[in-house]
């Protein structure tokens, strides 16, 4: 499959993938059945939950694609995306672990240090430690090459002065890793100067947060403050002022997987459990397209993880699949809004009613987080030589 010079070559899950996912589909069962949770729109941002997380490592199932020198299974990216579909599918509380197991994980284990890779990532892998994105910044929105928090050596010290923004759950994880600069910004090379660095949420000076509600009210991102914060050389991810390309291949993990266009299947569920019986074949007919398109999106996202199983960095097919993914999410929303005239609430005893404010509530960021779809566009436009 090929769209315009991008290469989606086809990748099919083998047996032992399709075994697993039965196997997964059962536990979830299990859980649903005796109230370990309620599904949710949108649960890879909202559901926060560290027991749940830790039965997942339990099962093997964190850390999955890691080697077991460093508390991972050994199991191929396909068995990680059907665990990733089918907690997504269910509407889990991953939001715990996801980021921390999504790209913070993978990141280190590829541009860690020995000590940093033993100490946390086998935490990871047991769903005891968990991670925010230290990306966005106040003025810079997706437009990273204009971040200006910055660590200057000091002494013979790094200081790390300046401000994140949009860091979902910080104030409930352990650690963030954040790219800054470390050289004054070049005119000739906006990306030159960047270094990634590991910070401890829970115990730096000079660090602080302020909550930020989303319209729910719910409190989950947050703007996180530097003040004169000490960075040793042990935190340092990777080379110094290789930040830019590390966070490239780190994007890459972020932008194709299938949270991308499932964050509203709940949603889609409940309409088809609706509509399972319902007599205008219009509406049916609806829900039908819906179902047809998060197929062929679910298709491209599984070519999108072989080619990572075969040491590939698919960045611009990654954001083909984001792009196309959380555009289907928020339209979704507006479609089913049309389909059945009931009202949505959060609290109401109605399961589609209830998805549906989560979907309405969260719809705003759909295709905002991980980079907006303009940016995402240009970044498609520059990898097909268009710009």
């Amino acid at each position: 499959m090929a769209i315009d010079g991008l290469s989606f070559p086809p990748a099919a899950l083998p047996p032992e993938s399709e075994a697993l996912r039965a196997e997964v589909r059962a536990f979830l069962a299990e859980e649903r059945a005796s109230g370990g949770f309620e599904p949710i729109c949108d649960s890879w941002m909202s559901g926060w939950s560290p027991e749940f997380s830790r039965k997942l490592g339990a099962r093997g199932w964190l850390g999955m694609v890691w080697t077991k020198e460093y508390g991972g299974h050994e199991r191929s990216p396909l068995d990680r995306f059907v665990v990733s579909e089918e907690l997504l599918a269910a509407g889990a509380p991953v939001s715990a672990h996801w980021i921390a197991d999504r790209q913070s994980g993978p990141l280190i284990l590829r541009f860690g240090t020995e000590e940093q890779r033993r100490d946390i990532l086998p935490r990871i892998a047991r769903g005891e430690a968990y991670f925010a994105i230290g990306l966005s910044e106040p003025d810079s929105g997706s437009d990273l090459a204009s971040i200006r928090t910055a660590m200057t050596r000091e002494n013979g010290r790094w200081v790390l002065n300046g401000r994140k923004i949009w860091s979902s759950g910080a104030h409930m994880a352990d650690y963030m890793i954040a790219l800054v600069r470390s050289a004054p910004p070049d005119p000739q090379n906006r990306h030159a100067g960047m270094s990634q660095i590991l910070l401890d949420l829970k115990n730096t000076p000079g660090l602080s947060m302020r909550p930020i509600h989303i319209l729910t009210g719910a409190h989950h991102f947050n703007e996180v403050t530097f003040e004169d914060v000490e960075i040793a050389d042990d935190q340092i991810i990777g080379e110094v002022g290789q930040g830019w390309a590390q966070v490239t291949d780190e994007l890459g993990y972020e932008r194709s997987g299938p949270e991308r266009f499932l964050s509203t299947f709940p949603l889609v569920t409940a309409l088809v459990d609706k509509l399972r019986h319902h007599d205008d074949p219009a509406k049916r007919a609806v829900a039908g397209r819906l179902v047809a398109q998060l197929w062929a999106m679910r298709q491209m996202s599984v070519r999108v993880v072989g080619m990572l199983a075969a040491g590939e960095m698919p960045n611009v097919e990654a954001a083909v699949v984001k792009d196309m993914g959380t555009r289907f999410e928020r339209e979704s929303v507006d479609i089913v809004r049309g389909v059945l005239a009931e009202r949505p609430a959060t609290d109401s005893d109605d399961p589609f009613a209830r998805r549906l404010a989560e979907a309405i509530l969260h719809s705003p960021g759909y295709t905002l987080r991980g980079g907006t779809n303009e940016i995402l566009r240009g970044i498609i436009a520059k990898g097909m030589g268009l710009r």
